[in-house]
C-alpha cells in the first residue's frame, strides 16, 4: 500500500508526540511492506510566528493532497492570557476542519485495565468501559455568527445547526453502533435550546432506519454526571460540537489521562488524526509528554483511513504490553509503579517501537 501522510506538529508538546506517531508509521510500513511518504507543515502559534496566519495556504494545499493527516496540538499561553488578540492558533484548527469537511470527530474511550488505578474514579466503576463518541465538528456555536457590542460590554455567539449536519453524523454514529453493542445515546439540551430540539427530532427520525439499535436521549448535564457515575452504560454517544468537546475531555478521566486518548476527524475525504490533549506548554521540551495518544491516533488512521485493521491492532497490542509490563509516563503513574519504570517521552516511544517489532516477528 502506498500512502502520503502530512504531519502537522503544531505547538507545545505537539512536535514531541508526533515524532513518535510518525516513527510508529515508519515501523509499520517496514514491517508490512507498505510505502508511507511524509511531508510536514505549520499550523497554530508556530504558523502565526512564521507567517502571521494560523493556517497558511501552503499547509491547506498540502492537507488537501494528502491521504491522511497526523496532527499534534495548537495553543499558547500568550493567547490564553490575552483574549483580545484577533489572530489565534485555534482559528487554524477550526478552519482546516471546515475546509476539509471534517464533520465527524470520533473519540474512543479505550480503557486499559492496567490504568484502572490511574483514574480518580473507582476501579470497579470503570472496569469494562468501552465508549465511542461521535462529536459533530463543523457546526454549532464554534462556527455560528459572533458579535461584540461597540462598548465591548455585550457579546454573543450563535448556536446554529442545519438538519443535514445532524443527519450525516447521525448516520455515521448508527453505522458504528451496528458494529458494536447496538446502543446509541444522543446527548443534547432539548429542554432549553431550539438547536437541540432540531437535533433530537432529527436523531429520532434517523433512528427509525436502524431499528436494531437501542436509542436513548439524555440532557447534557445528566450525561456529564452519568459518565462519572456509571460509564459502562454507554456504547456509542452522539452529540453536538460544544457538548462533545466538554464531555470527551471529562471522559479522559475514565482512561486515566488525556495523554491516553486518540481521536479521528473524518468526513468524505482526507482524515485528520490527533491526540485530544492540548499543547501543554508547561511540560514542553522536558521529555515528560505522553506519546501514547499520538501513537493510538496512528492506529485509528491505519484502520479508518487505510483499512489496515491488523496493523492497527498490532499497535494497540504493543501499547497494552508496555502497560502490562508496568511502564508509565508521569501522567499515568501511581504509587504502585516503581520509579525506574516511569519513562519520558522518548523512552516510552522507543519501547512501543520495540514491542511492535517483537510482535511482528513473533506473529
Amino acid at each position: 500500500m502506498k500512502k502520503h501522510i502530512l504531519v502537522i506538529p503544531g505547538d507545545g508538546i505537539g512536535p514531541e508526540v508526533t515524532t513518535w506517531g510518525k516513527a510508529v508509521l515508519e515501523q509499520i510500513a517496514s514491517s508490512f511492506n507498505h510505502e508511507f511518504t511524509f511531508d510536514e507543515a505549520l499550523m497554530g502559534h508556530a504558523a502565526i510566528e512564521a507567517t502571521g496566519n494560523p493556517l497558511p495556504d501552503e499547509t491547506l494545499e498540502k492537507a488537501k493532497k494528502s491521504d491522511a493527516i497526523l496532527f499534534g496540538a495548537v495553543g499558547h499561553a500568550l493567547y490564553d492570557n490575552d483574549p483580545s488578540l484577533k489572530v489565534r492558533p485555534e482559528q487554524g484548527l477550526l478552519k482546516i476542519r471546515k475546509e476539509l469537511g471534517l464533520y465527524a470527530n470520533l473519540r474512543p474511550i479505550l480503557l486499559f485495565d492496567e490504568l484502572l488505578n490511574a483514574s480518580s474514579i473507582k476501579a470497579h466503576i470503570l472496569k469494562g468501559t468501552d465508549i465511542l463518541f461521535f462529536r459533530e465538528l463543523t457546526g454549532d456555536v464554534y462556527f455560528g455568527e459572533k458579535k461584540r457590542s461597540e462598548d465591548r460590554h455585550t457579546a454573543s455567539d450563535l448556536m446554529i445547526y442545519n438538519k443535514y449536519e445532524v443527519e450525516r453524523i447521525a448516520h455515521k454514529a448508527y453505522e458504528a453502533a451496528m458494529q458494536r453493542g447496538r446502543k446509541l445515546c444522543s446527548v443534547d439540551k432539548a429542554n432549553v435550546l431550539e438547536s437541540s430540539r432540531l437535533w433530537r427530532e432529527t436523531v429520532q427520525e434517523i433512528s427509525k432506519q436502524y431499528p436494531e439499535v437501542e436509542t436513548t436521549h439524555m440532557f447534557v448535564d445528566n450525561a456529564a454526571m452519568q459518565l462519572i457515575k456509571d460509564p459502562k452504560q454507554f456504547d456509542v454517544v452522539l452529540t453536538a460540537n460544544l457538548f462533545g468537546d466538554i464531555l470527551t475531555d471529562e471522559a479522559s478521566q475514565i482512561a486515566g489521562s488525556m495523554g491516553m486518548l486518540a481521536s479521528a476527524s473524518v468526513g468524505d475525504g482526507t482524515g485528520f488524526f490527533e491526540p485530544i490533549h492540548g499543547s501543554a506548554h508547561d511540560i514542553t521540551g522536558k521529555n515528560l509528554a505522553n506519546p501514547l495518544a499520538s501513537i493510538l491516533s496512528v492506529a485509528l488512521m491505519l484502520e479508518i483511513s487505510f483499512g489496515l485493521k491488523e496493523e492497527a491492532e498490532l499497535i494497540i497490542s504493543a501499547v497494552d504490553q508496555v502497560l502490562k509490563e508496568g511502564f508509565r509516563t508521569n501522567d499515568i503513574a501511581d504509587e504502585t509503579i516503581s520509579p525506574y519504570k516511569v519513562l519520558g517521552t522518548e523512552e516510552m516511544g522507543k519501547l512501543v517501537l520495540k514491542f511492535i517489532t517483537q510482535k511482528t516477528y513473533t506473529n
